[in-house]
């Protein structure tokens, strides 16, 4: 037996989601509800929502986006064989839905105080894979400082004249 997994049990790897993937590259967070509409069970497609809706402080929303893209990455996770423990491991990309809806789901249940399912899903997250809650957090902290990098835009100039003879 190597690394973490004690109980030796098989990876969880999902299969990929294409069509999603591509519908979310590049999509504003306008177009995100069709996106769901579309692709209803889709983890990956309903943490995108739910972290919209926190950026934009909606916390219940959030909360509600993310229980769905959880219970939609539970049914996917047991229909590629999971058993309700062992690893989902962050470095299979088809994975990163389900441990992105988790942490939206602990992110928003910590920010309406429900501790106890905080830690649930921080167990969770740790018993899928130790290195899920650092990797969201870094690719969050990157977006954030990719959003409020300066843009490539030259910026406003003030307009002057000059008064004098010809």
């Amino acid at each position: 037996m190597t690394g973490d997994n004690l109980l030796n049990q098989p990876e969880t790897l999902l299969p990929a989601e294409p069509d999603v993937v591509e519908a979310l590259h590049g999509a504003s967070r306008a177009d995100l509800p069709a996106i769901v509409v579309a692709h209803p069970t889709s983890s990956l497609a309903w943490a995108a929502l739910a972290d919209a809706a926190h950026a934009e402080g909606r916390t219940l929303d959030s909360y509600a986006y993310a229980r769905v893209g959880y219970h939609r990455g539970l049914d996917a996770l047991r229909k590629a064989g999971w058993r309700g423990q062992g690893p989902v491991p962050w470095r299979h990309e088809p994975n990163r839905g389900v441990l992105r809806a988790l942490y939206a789901l602990r992110r928003a249940a910590d920010a309406i105080g429900e501790t106890a399912e905080v830690q649930r899903l921080t167990e969770f997250l740790d018993g899928a894979d130790h290195s899920a809650i650092a990797q969201i957090e870094a690719e969050q902290t990157a977006a954030q400082a990719d959003a409020a990098a300066p843009s490539d835009v030259a910026p406003p100039t003030d307009t002057f004249i000059i008064r004098g003879e010809d």
